[in-house]
């Protein structure tokens, strides 16, 4: 693990980047004290999978039928 300054942080961001992508993780000091470690996002799973929540989800058959009156006046709607 690197330490380095704000500075030399601000000159340098594109390679640091490249360098925490690859798995290094870097500390970004403010004169000696660490103050920020620049590490890399994990991969939040890639591309969307169509059809991937088929069968997962079920509703009733009047799940989208309109509200009564009643309902609306409940939630606020008049």
């Amino acid at each position: 693990m690197e330490t380095i300054t704000i500075h030399k942080a601000k000159t340098e961001l594109s390679r640091l980047i490249e360098r925490a992508c690859r798995g290094e993780e870097i500390v970004i000091a403010r004169g000696k004290k660490p103050v920020v470690r620049l590490v890399a996002i994990e991969d939040q799973g890639g591309q969307r999978k169509p059809g991937a929540w088929k069968g997962k989800i079920s509703y009733t058959r009047d799940a989208f039928a309109p509200l009564t009156d009643r309902e609306l006046n409940e939630l606020g709607f008049e």
